[in-house]
């Protein structure tokens, strides 16, 4: 019979691209709109206001909105700080239109240096997300060797690591079955690489092919086992989230190995 796991609700992982993706619109509505509101806030100060410290104003906002959302919504931000602080805060007032050199210049400014922020606010954001994702990577095959060492039997740890690929390789469901396959589906190998149909697949960029995905479980050649993974369709995975999933099956597959010659 086979082990699987849809991590409590097959439904999660498109719910929380949903999410993401809905967070992703309202920090681009944020980009628009909260330079526009600090702008307004600015403008009955414009007369004992420097421009230069309006602008100052205005790449903090650009931080902000860069450090929270994505490299585009940093975008949004520094061009449409960069419209309402010529609108509003350079003369001629309330028109797209400056005339004085300072101006133009603390224009140019403020648009170079809101880019050049929201470059570095999302490698920075990037850096984190790696850093935290290697750390949760490592934990997950820390637990799983924790499992066996305890004498947790190969079975049941065969399907908590069916549970761990939902979440690593951002899938629909898992399942852990034995004996050999029917089917040719697409199948991951040592080395991370996705090979379906005699061909590599680049799932860094366009997610896995076909409708399901193979990891073996196995130890000194042998197959004991293969995880069954049901994709969700152009779901990019990188590959030292591939590598993991295969480690993971490879300590399944050590366990089995191990417990079969123990019988």
């Amino acid at each position: 019979m086979p082990l699987s796991s849809r991590d409590d609700d097959p439904r999660r992982p498109r719910l929380g691209m949903a999410v993401r993706g809905h967070r992703a619109g309202a920090t681009l509505v944020l980009a628009v709109c909260l330079p526009l509101v600090v702008a307004l806030v600015l403008v009955p100060l414009r007369s004992s206001f420097a421009n230069t410290a309006a602008a100052l104003v205005l790449v903090g906002v650009v931080t902000g909105v860069a450090a929270l959302g994505s490299r585009l919504a940093g975008v949004v931000a520094t061009i449409s700080s960069s419209i309402w602080f010529d609108f509003f805060l350079t003369r001629p007032y309330d028109r797209l239109a400056i005339t004085h050199r300072n101006d133009i210049e603390t224009t140019v400014t403020l648009f170079v240096v809101g880019l050049a922020i929201t470059e570095i606010a999302v490698r920075s954001r990037h850096a984190r997300e790696r850093a935290a994702t290697s750390g949760g990577e490592v934990a997950l095959l820390y637990e799983t060797a924790e499992m066996l060492a305890g004498g947790a039997s190969p079975r049941l740890v065969a399907g908590r690591v069916a549970a761990m690929m939902v979440d690593l390789l951002g899938l629909e469901a898992c399942r852990f079955e034995t004996g050999p396959s029917e089917r040719h589906p697409a199948r991951l190998g040592h080395d991370g690489e996705v090979r379906w149909a005699g061909a590599v697949w680049s799932v860094a960029h366009g997610g896995f092919p076909g409708r399901e995905l193979e990891v073996v479980a196995e130890y000194q050649g042998t197959v004991y086992g293969r995880f069954v993974c049901t994709p969700i369709r152009d779901r990019p995975v990188p590959l030292d989230r591939r590598i993991v999933a295969v480690s993971l099956a490879a300590q399944v597959g050590a366990a089995l190995a191990h417990h079969a010659t123990a019988r």
